[in-house]
């Protein structure tokens, strides 16, 4: 019997003894190849020297130290490192515990820029359907995740609104361009804004790439330069999800960079320390600092472990590998690899609907019927046997459901860390053939 509290009550799960590089290995001594990178987390894999090294240091010379009283050596390092490398605008960061509370920070920030601004009547935020932020209260009320929504909906916050993502494989129309659907869906946010009345508008919020709820999904060309121009025009603030898809995940640094954009406000966590240590992280850019700075000239949100010594120099650490090694040159190289592989095995699958994603983070969505794009039954759990039946195989994926419209649909998402090798690759798509294969014939025998 356990005393933890597990996700599913009843799980008997393996026990996840060590790490080593892009594999973990139970106690029994079976070894599976990471391919997710537990939740997108894992960017450099397990166990690497040089980041373990880095919070042995920083635990033997000063584990933490409250935000209140002091600064530190790696808070300020790292801040120092990320601002110098981040998209133009950008003055400030903070680290937090984990990317839940980092939306949770970037939403109070927004809100105390319009405080400081002498309109606080500008408190609405604009959100997108099929997004997911963070599972706080908070992240979860900018959500557009209706199952994880579910159960908390009566304590979610009733100043959010939500327009239709961005999502060419569900809402591209027949003989529409990628540039035309990508300026049509954009316009929604205009829409909603003049809808809701400008004054009262205080923020959009979006995934660069939108992670676990749809499945690695990029916006179609032009559409972030459009939401820009929007948010320019009616001063809504900008905020960028990058908590699954930056810090080198999509083969730059900021998957924003790809838009040609800066945002007012960006999150981060998962690859910024890699699973090393909990961390997260907010950017904001020079415009929300200057409004602080000219009224109350502090920060009206406080969180135990910001700027945490230890987890502030495991994400240094972690960064400073990332471009000595020459490893978002490799994501993106690699990347392209791994996409053709994908397309190689799973193009003419007749179940395989899309395939889509960049560097190293990818997604097939699954469907029943390509040329209508139906999805599977919901009840038959596909995402889930999959998962398991790769998990036999000596293979961790992240699969999800919902993918459609929330209810319907089944992705598999894969995020490996940034030091996997071709080969591994190939163990990748392999292991995802044979799980699908058996997951699919599982199904058809209870059919």
């Amino acid at each position: 019997m356990t005393h933890f509290l597990h996700r599913k009550l009843d799980s008997n799960l393996p026990i996840a003894a060590r790490g080593e590089g892009c594999y973990i290995f139970d106690t029994t001594g079976k070894r599976y190849l990471d391919a997710s990178g537990g939740a997108a987390v894992a960017c450099l894999g397990h166990s690497h020297p040089a980041v373990i090294e880095a919070v042995i240091q920083q635990i033997k010379t000063l584990p933490s130290a409250h935000t209140s009283f002091f600064t530190t050596e790696p808070s300020e390092a790292l801040a120092d490192y990320l601002v110098s490398r981040a998209p133009e605008g950008i003055s400030r960061f903070l680290t937090v515990s984990d990317g839940s509370v980092a939306v949770e920070t970037a939403l109070k920030l927004a809100r105390q820029y319009w405080i400081e601004r002498g309109k606080p009547e500008r408190k609405m935020i604009i959100s997108r359907r099929q997004s997911y932020h963070g599972n706080t209260l908070g992240a979860l009320s900018v959500g557009g995740n209706e199952r994880r929504r579910a159960p908390y909906s009566p304590l979610l916050s009733d100043c959010v609104t939500f327009i239709d993502p961005c999502f060419e494989y569900r809402f591209k129309h027949d003989g529409e361009s990628s540039e035309e659907y990508g300026l049509r869906a954009a316009n929604l946010l205009e829409m909603e804004i003049l809808a809701l009345g400008p004054d009262n508008v205080g923020a959009f919020i979006a995934e660069t790439v939108v992670g676990a709820t749809t499945g690695c999904v990029a916006a179609a060309p032009g559409y972030f330069k459009r939401i820009r121009e929007i948010c320019d025009k009616y001063e809504v603030l900008l905020i960028l999800d990058e908590i699954m898809s930056g810090m080198g995940r999509t083969g730059t640094l900021f998957a924003c960079e790809q838009e040609g954009i800066t945002p007012d406000i960006a999150t981060v966590a998962k690859g910024l320390g890699g699973g090393y240590q909990p961390i997260g992280g907010v950017f904001a850019s020079k415009k929300v600092m200057d409004a602080l700075e000219a009224g109350s000239n502090a920060l009206a949100n406080g969180h135990t472990y910001m700027g945490h010594s230890v987890a502030c120099a495991a994400a240094l650490a972690v960064q400073k590998v990332i471009e000595q090694d020459g490893l978002l040159d490799r994501v993106q190289t690699l990347g392209k690899q791994f996409e053709q592989k994908l397309i190689s095995r799973f193009g003419d699958h007749p179940h395989v609907g899309d395939i889509r994603g960049r560097g190293f983070f990818w997604a097939l969505e699954l469907v029943a019927d390509r040329n209508t794009k139906e999805t599977f039954e919901p009840k038959q759990k596909l995402n889930e046997l999959i998962k398991t039946e790769a998990q036999d195989r000596g293979m961790a994926c992240y699969p999800s459901g919902g993918t459609a419209d929330g209810v319907r649909g089944d992705h598999i998402l894969f995020a490996p860390p940034y030091i996997i090798t071709e080969s591994q690759l190939d163990d990748i798509v392999d292991i995802t053939a044979e799980s699908l294969n058996a997951a699919l014939s599982a199904i058809n025998k209870k059919a």
